[in-house]
């Protein structure tokens, strides 16, 4: 009787793991046969949640690459010194920008060591990123308000690679002290996933250095609108918006992660919490500052490139612009009502002061026979005098040979 009961309850338990993994074998509608379970999320038409933020966060992929471009390729065009200095910044946000897209993409994934671990490290250290060069932008924008001078590309630099360096280096002692010492007394494989199985508030709490660095934005930021040079507090007032809604954005899903889930949807909506804030908060850093000071930058090289045609609008080599030339050169003005008591024939003539600049066409160009004559017509008409002509006498009356005049 005993073997037929330990029989029957082995048969039982074995049916029971059949079931199980029959269930949990059943690929859901949208997936193919032959894909890895983890990636269910991805595929599924019955969570449907996978699908739209997958496609939000490839849109913001894609978007990001767009701009990282366009600000690079606007580099050569920027003339101003003190808005070329933020270009860099703006490239090191656009990565991590990018980088928060594609960090969503291991909370629509199942859990493994790998996913779970990038979770827990590039979480912190993405957002980090993008603070940080918000931070230094508003010490740039700051300088440039009050004295319209800012500081070096290199300090700036300098300042938010510091900055970023130490949410880099908080989280990688925390996977260290979490995550080395309990696989070595359990000695666990490495496809487990180990470094997911922490609680929530330890996952908040290891971002308390991305929430200072946000409340230190908002705060340099509101301190941009102080200065007195106007043309600056434009790209604050994106920092500040920008700053405001990521405030808001982390307040809900951190309220939602901590206390929301486990009241409504229990552990199962964590993911969804987080991806969903990941896609929303880089959303917000491209809609509400990389595109505002893309447009900035472009429209500002615009109005001085037009201010540059404004002050030299012709550059041809006809007669018209080099008369024109001529005249806005020429500083000293003739006064014809004291110049009229001098005389005239010591003052030299230019033979071209009568051009006018007309086609040649219509310039009247006397001949070389036209010009004797008129020279000898002004001669006889100033001095009175008549040409001699010679006239033929009778040879008997002068008794000379030769005529008389």
């Amino acid at each position: 009787e005993t073997e037929s009961k330990h029989i029957s309850h082995f048969f039982h338990i074995y049916a029971l793991t059949v079931l199980s993994s029959m269930a949990t074998n059943i690929t859901p509608k949208g997936c193919g046969q032959n894909l890895d379970s983890i990636y269910y999320n991805l595929c599924s038409l019955n969570d449907v949640w996978g699908i739209v933020v997958e496609a939000i966060a490839a849109a913001g992929i894609i978007f990001s690459f767009v701009l990282f471009i366009s600000v690079l390729a606007n580099l050569p065009f920027v003339n101003d010194y003190n808005r070329k200095s933020s270009v860099a910044l703006h490239a090191f946000f656009l990565v991590c920008t990018a980088g928060l897209f594609c960090l969503t993409f291991t909370f629509i994934v199942g859990r493994d060591f790998s996913t779970c671990a990038s979770r827990r490290f590039l979480f912190g250290v993405l957002f980090a990123g993008c603070f940080a060069s918000h931070l230094m932008q508003c010490v740039r924008l700051n300088l440039l308000a009050r004295r319209n001078s800012g500081p070096r590309v290199w300090v700036l630099c300098l300042g938010a690679l510091g900055l970023w360096l130490v949410e880099v280096i908080i989280n990688t002692e925390w996977l260290v002290i979490t995550i080395v010492p309990f696989n070595a007394t359990a000695n666990m494989n490495r496809s487990m996933a180990v470094p997911c199985d922490i609680a929530n508030v330890d996952f908040v709490m290891a971002l308390i250095y991305v929430m200072v660095l946000i409340l230190a934005v908002v705060v340099a930021s509101l301190t941009i609108m102080m200065g007195k040079y106007t043309q600056w507090k434009k790209e604050g007032t994106c920092i500040l918006l920008t700053s405001l809604f990521s405030v808001g954005i982390w307040v809900v899903w951190i309220v939602m992660y901590l206390y929301g889930n486990g009241k409504t949807g229990g552990p199962t909506w964590d993911d969804p919490t987080l991806a969903i804030a990941l896609v929303a908060n880089a959303w917000v850093f491209i809609l509400m500052y990389t595109i505002p000071n893309i447009c900035c930058l472009t429209s500002n090289n615009e109005n001085e490139h037009d201010y540059e045609e404004d002050l030299y609008p012709s550059q041809g080599v006809g007669y018209e612009t080099i008369l024109k030339e001529q005249s806005s050169k020429n500083v000293y003005v003739e006064n014809k009502a004291f110049s009229m008591d001098e005389p005239n024939q010591d003052k030299p003539v230019s033979p071209y002061s009568g051009y006018t600049g007309q086609l040649r066409s219509s310039v009247y160009q006397p001949t070389e026979l036209a010009l004797i004559t008129k020279a000898v017509g002004n001669v006889s008409s100033s001095f009175d005098m008549v040409i001699p002509r010679a006239t033929i006498g009778s040879a008997a009356n002068s008794g000379n040979s030769t005529p008389s005049t």
